[in-house]
């Protein structure tokens, strides 16, 4: 008896992963891409720094662009190859020999689909055949997620600008085979971060990567492990400081850095900072940063050895400040180490509901505290503009029962609709009312140095004990320490030349004062500082007389003159 067969049809499951990939390729804006768009003499800056320049067979080399986007770099790209073939291979055959010379890769499809048809239009005014011009484009160009997609490997040059993208716009189960495939996507790293891994992994000996992108991956927390992966695998040939320079068609926050990585053993750096943004200029600081020596008395490349150091952070200032700093690490401990404690303010994610006048908080006495925001320190001191905190809390860290407190509770179920939106409340449905960081009240009445955020010089403002920080305000608190001294090493040049060499700067010169780079200031132990220095620092804070800081301090680190010179950095 013949056995029939039985057929039957699997139910069909879409694969989140690729649901999510889809997503991005389709349905979001620019904003959510990444996607900001890099002029056109920064691309040929960042091509002849790359050494991808027409004197050179380019078309025996091989070039990938992981994210072409509108084409800002692979037009450039495809106009210096035919250019460096035609002088080598005057009437050969384009597709053959050309075919292999590049690979571009764009996961947006209305993106990859009008950058598609530049490249074929921009190869027939090349004199390009239109069927050859069809061929070699679907020969070169990718649709697809760049991180995920196979594109082969040997690349002699990997060149671009990495999309930008925060790790919240990305769908999670995206995100959770992201950190699966690579091992630099790390805390809170931007999507830039994996772009940057496996562009490094995708290089030829000898091979280098081109990048113009945020730097905060040079100094921050998330950045640790893609720089231990380029310090134990790869040269960190050029660094050039972006900041302040329109380097793109649309202002950006977060000033990015060109980087020039190659597959070779370390060696030193080469360093520019901030050049004009003029094909000439550049054109002139490309050579200088590709020569062999520099030339004796340049004032506009330096070379550093030894910037990489496992996950330690990028230090890319002069090489006396660095040489400073170093001194002053190998001397004296961490903030942290001599009784201080760095903390920042309180979050609640409903501001306008836990926030406002004495009146308009009507709940119990004890449940609302004075508050300090960055508006009550502008001045460089304490100057209060009576706004309050509803403080959910109890002394010992559980939330309060509201039974208990009829008025509170009857103004946050007035509030519930907006209060339950919170991210936090989702998670904690039973905890709705709590604020996304505990407030502890003895905080309040202990005195302390509070810190804004991003500020372009040092405002540290003494706070002597009756206010609550926003979460905007980092605070020190200490029970070692005067805070008044302390104050006014904080507010040195010393200190904020930690912080710069440390810290990811933002558009305007400004810093980061948070709490990572806050914890890498050195200060000796205040049991070794005498008597007479205590006084000293102590009344220089007092005045808020910046000079007089800044020569308290160097006693207290015992700077040397050339030392304190190197404040001010000198040009090598």
């Amino acid at each position: 008896m013949a056995l029939q067969s039985t057929q039957f049809q699997l139910p069909y499951v879409e694969c989140p992963i690729s649901h999510a990939s889809e997503l991005l390729a389709t349905d979001v804006g620019v904003e959510a891409r990444g996607a900001i768009f890099t002029r056109l003499e920064v691309v040929d800056f960042i091509l002849d720094l790359a050494g991808y320049t027409v004197d050179q067979p380019l078309h025996e080399r091989r070039l990938l662009e992981p994210s072409f986007g509108a084409g800002d770099f692979l037009l450039p790209v495809i106009l210096r190859l035919l250019t460096a073939w035609r002088i080598r291979k005057s009437g050969g055959a384009p597709l053959e020999d050309l075919g292999d010379a590049i690979r571009a890769v764009e996961l947006h499809r209305a993106s990859y689909t009008q950058t598609r048809a530049n490249v074929i239009s921009l190869l027939e005014t090349q004199g390009v055949p239109p069927d050859i011009a069809v061929a070699l484009t679907d020969r070169w160009l990718i649709q697809g997620d760049f991180l995920r997609v196979s594109v082969g490997s040997d690349f002699d040059f990997v060149v671009g600008n990495p999309p930008y993208v925060r790790q919240e716009l990305i769908p999670p189960a995206l995100l959770a085979e992201y950190r699966r495939l690579y091992q630099t996507l790390y805390d809170r790293a931007d999507l830039y971060i994996p772009f940057i891994e496996r562009s490094l992994s995708l290089l030829s000996k000898g091979g280098c990567l081109a990048y113009i992108c945020a730097d905060r991956w040079m100094k921050n927390r998330y950045g640790g492990p893609l720089r231990s992966f380029v310090a134990e695998n790869f040269h960190l040939k050029v660094y050039v400081d972006m900041t302040d320079t329109p380097a793109f068609h649309t202002d950006v926050v977060a000033y990015p850095a060109v980087t020039i990585i190659s597959r070779e053993n370390p060696g030193p750096t080469r360093i520019a900072h901030r050049p004009a943004i003029d094909h000439l200029v550049l054109k002139s600081l490309s050579e200088l940063l590709r020569n062999p020596l520099i030339p004796a008395n340049c004032k506009d490349v330096r070379e550093l050895a030894r910037v990489t150091n496992g996950s330690e952070p990028w230090l890319l200032e002069s090489a006396d400040q660095m040489a400073l700093i170093r001194s002053i690490e190998a001397r004296f401990p961490l903030l942290e180490e001599t009784g201080c404690k760095v903390g920042i303010g309180v979050a609640t994610g409903a501001d306008k509901i836990f926030i406002g006048d004495f009146d308009s908080l009507d709940v119990e006495l004890d449940r609302k505290l004075p508050i300090a925001t960055t508006r009550d320190i502008n001045s460089g001191t304490v100057s209060w503009q009576g706004k309050w905190v509803i403080n959910p809390y109890e002394n010992n860290g559980g939330l309060v029962n509201l039974d208990f407190y009829p008025k509170l509770k009857a103004y946050l179920e007035s509030h519930k609709d907006i209060i339950t939106k919170r991210h936090c409340a989702k998670a904690n449905p039973e905890k709705w009312y709590k604020t996304i960081d505990r407030i502890t009240p003895s905080l309040a009445r202990t005195s302390k140095l509070l810190i804004p955020d991003i500020k372009g010089e040092a405002n540290i403002v003494f706070e002597n004990g009756k206010l609550y920080p926003h979460h905007n305000l980092y605070y020190i608190i200490s029970d070692d320490w005067n805070l008044k001294a302390l104050q006014a090493v904080m507010l040195s040049s010393i200190t904020k030349l930690f912080i710069a060499t440390y810290s990811t700067k933002m558009r305007g010169g400004f810093l980061r004062f948070q709490a990572q780079y806050l914890r890498r200031v050195r200060i000796p132990h205040w049991i070794d500082v005498p008597e007479a220095l205590r006084i000293e620092l102590s009344d220089a804070a007092e005045k808020l007389d910046i000079e007089a800081c800044n020569q308290a301090t160097a006693k207290l680190y015992k700077l040397t003159p050339d030392e304190i010179s190197a404040i001010g950095g000198n040009s090598k």
